[in-house]
């Protein structure tokens, strides 16, 4: 183990060790692996050379700070520990670009399958890019990533992420609350995801002072979203006119993602998916990502792969069996020339029966004729 001692200078021990030396023991607390203790105006740090030097980094940011405003508190422990670590991550994300973001519990979130990491390099060389795939693939967790990614790396100054309010085949009828508990159900696989990056306090700031806004694809009408990360999530949901409304409202330094399911539409049946209609049109422009996931890059639970390759082979079958069936246009016309038919010489028509008449000829015995 490693040893540095520090000595304060023009201190008062009292504010800035805090009472019983709080301040210190707090400091410990957050590095368990090594030994901070406190002798009149010297702190005595043991442990290893690169924890050594990230409390000496913290100790000389209170100080700063104590000279600046001649206290120190717990919570201003507790702020220089949470930059510390920010800054920490930040570097081992230097380090690791193959890592997109540290959860808020200190998990690593990175690409898994190779198409998620196609959707990474997607959205770092593209400003608008569609993802699309089936349900397990990672689409909207890779995204908010992405988005917080943006904003800790102040490439945007917020996030905003709406999803389309259709119910998945099933009436829930008058929800109770104002419009924001009405909605938030159908938001909720996003606040999910943004919890699991996001300490609850930051998250909550976010939230209030509109750095992070989840709102329903309607209340995008008539903005200009500029200096954002903006995500559309579900969006195999949305209408022609409602997809073109949310893509002509990207603003300047905006990044943009479309992601969607095109095996889970929940329109009514006549209906067309706006999703649909925006791949067909948009395919040829430039500078638009386009990543297509599939069963290979589900990452939930081992079933879902087997889940979703099932229904895909169901899909393949039940479209061989539509392509073999004549067309109704076929069917209908045969019966109309059939009904013709009949109408002019009924006896012709295939349903008929010919009726006897008693001229019909009987079986011939052999033995009668000789």
């Amino acid at each position: 183990m490693v040893e540095k001692v520090i000595t304060l200078e023009n201190v008062s021990l009292v504010e800035f060790l805090g009472p019983d030396n709080q301040n210190i023991r707090q400091l410990a607390a957050a590095f368990p692996g090594s030994k901070i203790i406190s002798r009149g105006n010297e702190i005595k740090i043991q442990g290893q050379t690169a924890v050594i030097s990230r409390i000496n980094e913290i100790l000389s940011a209170l100080l700063e700070h104590y000279h600046q405003y001649g206290q120190i508190t717990d919570k201003t422990v507790s702020q220089y520990l949470s930059t510390a670590d920010e800054d920490q991550q930040d570097r081992m994300l230097a380090a690791s670009p193959d890592v997109i973001l540290f959860g808020a519990k200190g998990g690593v979130i990175k690409a898994k399958t190779a198409n998620q990491q196609r959707l990474v390099d997607a959205v770092l060389k593209n400003d608008l890019v569609f993802a699309l795939g089936p349900a397990g693939t990672g689409k909207t967790y890779i995204s908010v990533a992405l988005a917080v990614r943006a904003l800790k790396n102040k490439e945007v100054k917020k996030i905003i992420i709406s999803r389309p309010v259709v119910e998945a085949g099933e009436s829930l009828g008058f929800l109770p609350g104002d419009m924001k508990e009405k909605v938030d159900p159908y938001l909720r696989p996003i606040y999910d995801a943004l919890e699991d990056m996001l300490p609850p306090e930051k998250f909550k700031f976010y939230l209030e002072n509109k750095t992070i806004e989840i709102a329903p694809l309607a209340y995008m009408r008539g903005r200009t979203l500029n200096n954002a990360f903006v995500l559309l999530d579900e969006a195999q949901n949305t209408t022609p006119s409602q997809l073109k409304m949310f893509l002509t409202r990207m603003g300047p330094n905006a990044k943009v993602m479309v992601n969607g399911d095109r095996s889970q539409i929940d329109l009514p049946t006549k209906q067309k998916s706006g999703l649909i209609q925006a791949l067909d049109i948009l395919r040829d422009v430039k500078d638009i990502g386009f990543v297509e996931m599939t069963s290979e890059d589900v990452v939930r639970h081992r079933l879902v792969k087997q889940i979703v390759q099932a229904y895909d082979k169901f899909d393949v079958q039940q479209q061989k069996d539509q392509a073999n069936r004549p067309p109704r246009e076929y069917q209908q016309s045969y019966r109309r020339r059939q009904d013709e038919v009949a109408h002019h010489d009924p006896g012709k028509h295939p349903d008929a029966r010919r009726e006897d008449d008693g001229t019909r000829d009987l079986p011939v015995n052999q033995e009668q004729q000789m």
